[in-house]
């Protein structure tokens, strides 16, 4: 099982949005920390400068998190809307 940790500025993303979302995007984080082999349909790798960060899909939001598989860590960066997000 991984360990989670937020940025500050993902945990003021998180507060801010509505609590129903809240309560899935925290499920999804929930259900990655124990296995992240089992959300392979709604996470795909970052192209670009963003080396091992990956976004979870979960409905319109996204949350965008590092993985470090010898430290056991997922580092969630960003978690919002997907127009706002990138």
């Amino acid at each position: 099982m991984y360990s989670v940790e937020f940025l500050k500025e993902a945990a003021e993303e998180f507060r801010r949005i509505d609590p129903v979302w809240q309560k899935r995007v925290l499920q999804k984080i929930i259900i990655l920390s124990e296995d992240p082999d089992i959300l392979v349909n709604n996470i795909k790798k970052l192209q670009g400068n963003y080396r091992n960060y990956y976004r979870l899909r979960v409905g319109n939001y996204r949350v965008i998190y590092s993985l470090e598989k010898a430290r056991l860590l997922i580092l969630i960066i960003r978690i919002g809307h997907r127009k706002e997000v990138y």
